[in-house]
């Protein structure tokens, strides 16, 4: 049978080529060992006959595949979840491919490819991943094609798969749009779909930020409906920390509610944040958010959380009002537990405290006097600071003075709670940059950022930031301008790489938009569109109604396409006949081996009157059969210079 003939060199080599492509776009997610493996599994094939024998003894195939499913199991740890699967498929890919002898092995490795290149929307949905999938995509249907053709050139093959890309396009579009949208991580995946998330830790010791300040990731973004908020005031309010064990600051108690306990102010800013998934649940939203919002609830200390981690890019539509007042009425269990110390540590801290209130002054006072004092211990703000012993604040306060924003507001709010000031940490981000082609503003990691809170009679919670005394330009102008000369940046920061920065920005912009109007196409989104279309109230079920007409309807369009081509080609073929049997009733019938420009030219020869309308109708239809879609009316012109065709 047909599917078990040898495999031409052509198909094999377009295979090699599509799963080459397919294991590439997954280097990074394979382990390196077994990447390794698969590269030489494939070179090894490249070197390899293709014929009817197999390629190395079976048992020898098993035993490797065995082998390396093992290697499997003891890296992962287990076989079920994303990972382990999608390596095992990696590696039978290639095992595959290595024992391939046949049109039907081929046609399993090309299955196996295209699985893999779904495998990758497991990972990201990011308009890179969708072109490299693309891509492998392409190399698998042209393999498919290359094994009913195998002597067709490069240039055609590539422009029948995309041909045949294209022609599934419509299809895509009509399911993207009209399927029913379902919420919730690609394919129901386990746990292990949430790993490598990075940001913020819900609690803060030294080094805890200053780690996330090299990172260009991006955390969140935020597009503003009119101007956006001065730098001063964007600070994105994430874990508010309560209590100190010497060392680390970690949350305290809170309760949640619908509503926030404060009242909003003007001024107020509308946007819609558009977060990345980091596996918590609070929102990071700009202080201080108002209004309910769909999915998320208050908590006492004035955050905003969502109902469930944040596991996958969510959107928000939030209000911010920076001038609200918080904590009026402040709980007294809440500024009993804002000034609870450890016993017995950070003596000096302790002394300097109570000098502040020593004469009875009120905390605003002492709060005065603590900024003052601060402000002249000239204190330098580093990415690496020494590190620090049982005593963190004394020796950062007395004796290092260096150190990251972690440092600077730990420091402070212990000089607060020694003074008796109720006062907390309070960690998130802080400023965000203009991306200038789309506007939006993009906070990276590289923004994390810690400040203080400290509770006023009259007042409720006043935001200090201990930071802005030794690095001013920290707050207005970002990392990058607040740091001395040498200390290390992002690399996007710097500003030998200014041309960079620019590609970045506009392959952020589209990004963002393919976030937007692909990724964020909700069930809300989806109501929107169909509402638009003029179908207000549509359910599933009508949706899938829905969906098969425009299915059925693009069914009817790509036969009236393909038609048209058939017509088009029996058009061709009757106008050739036309041709050859006009020249045969003068003497110069065509031989069923002469192709033809050959006819063409030979006809020439007998009728040199007419021999340029004969080279001209020769290629004419060379052209058309056998070269790229013609355009339009081409047939139509030359079945008229074969009408018009008269011979001497």
């Amino acid at each position: 049978m047909d599917r078990f003939l040898p495999l031409d060199y052509a198909p094999a080599r377009w295979l090699l080529a599509a799963t080459a492509a397919t294991l590439a776009a997954h280097a990074i997610h394979l382990p390196p060992w077994l990447l390794a493996i698969c590269s030489l599994l494939l070179a090894w094939r490249s070197q390899l006959p293709w014929q009817t024998r197999a390629p190395g003894h079976r048992v020898a195939i098993l035993l490797l595949a065995v082998a390396t499913a093992g290697g499997v199991r003891l890296h992962f740890g287990h076989f079920f979840g994303r990972d382990p699967g999608v390596a095992l498929l990696a590696a039978l890919l290639c095992l595959k491919v290595l024992e391939s002898r046949s049109s039907r092995d081929i046609r399993a490795c090309v299955l196996l490819s295209f699985f893999l290149q779904l495998g990758l929307f497991f990972y990201s949905q990011t308009p890179a991943i969708a072109a490299l999938a693309l891509v492998g995509s392409l190399f698998a249907i042209v393999t498919l094609t290359s094994l009913h053709d195998t002597t067709a050139p490069l240039g055609p093959r590539l422009r029948t798969g995309a041909l045949l890309l294209a022609q599934g396009l419509p299809f895509m579009i009509a399911l993207f749009v009209l399927f029913p949208r379902v919420q919730g991580p690609l394919w129901g995946l386990p746990a292990d779909a949430h790993g490598g998330l990075s940001g913020l830790s819900d609690s803060m010791s030294p080094g805890s930020i200053s780690h996330l300040s090299l990172s260009d990731e991006i955390a969140f973004r935020a597009a503003f409906r009119g101007a956006p908020p001065p730098p001063a005031d964007r600070y994105w309010r994430g874990p508010v920390l309560t209590t100190f064990d010497g060392r680390t600051w970690r949350p305290g108690s809170y309760t949640v509610a619908p509503l926030p306990t404060y009242r909003a102010t003007r001024p107020t800013y509308d946007y819609r944040l558009t977060l990345e998934p980091h596996g918590q649940n609070w929102l990071l939203a700009l202080d201080y958010p108002a209004g309910i919002v769909r999915g998320a609830r208050y908590t006492s200390d004035h955050r905003l959380l969502a109902d469930a981690p944040i596991r996958s890019r969510s959107r928000f539509d939030l209000v911010a009002t920076p001038s609200a007042r918080i904590g009026l009425d402040e709980d007294p269990d809440v500024l009993a537990a804002a000034r609870r110390l450890p016993a017995a540590s950070n003596p000096r801290t302790r002394a300097l405290a109570r000098d502040f209130a020593a004469d009875g002054a009120s905390h605003a006072v002492i709060l005065e006097r603590a900024l003052a004092h601060l402000r002249a211990s000239r204190l330098i703000y580093t990415l690496n600071p020494p590190g620090l012993g049982a005593d963190s604040v004394d020796e950062f306060l007395f004796d290092t003075r260096r150190g990251f924003c972690e440092h600077f507001s730990s420091a402070f709010v212990f000089l607060m709670r020694a003074a008796d000031v109720p006062s907390r940490v309070v960690t998130g981000y802080q400023g965000g940059e203009i991306n200038p082609v789309d506007g939006s503003l993009v906070v990276r990691q590289s923004d994390a950022h810690a400040w203080a809170e400290v509770w006023l009679a009259g007042r409720g919670w006043a935001r200090v930031d201990p930071t802005a005394l030794a690095a001013p330009r920290r707050i207005e102008a970002g990392l990058a301008a607040a740091l001395p000369e040498g200390e290390p940046l992002p690399f996007m920061r710097r500003t030998q790489f200014a041309w960079l920065l620019a590609v970045r920005n506009q392959w952020e912009a589209a990004s963002h938009a393919w976030n937007q109007w692909v990724l964020g196409y909700n069930p809300d989104r989806q109501r929107e569109l169909l509402a638009r279309l003029g179908f207000p109230r549509i359910d599933w079920q009508a949706l899938i109604i829905l969906l098969g007409a425009a299915g059925a309807g693009l069914m009817l369009l790509l036969f009236a396409w393909a038609f048209r081509q058939r017509k088009d080609a029996d058009r061709l073929d009757r106008a050739w006949s036309a041709f050859c049997g006009k020249l045969a009733k003068r003497g110069v019938a065509r031989q069923s081996w002469e192709g033809p420009v050959d006819y063409g030219m030979r006809a020439a020869t007998a009728f040199p009157a007419e021999a340029a309308d004969l080279h001209a109708i020769a290629a004419s239809y060379a052209r058309l059969r056998y070269g790229p879609l013609a355009q339009p009316g081409a047939v139509q012109e030359l079945s008229r210079q074969i009408r018009r065709l008269k011979l001497q």
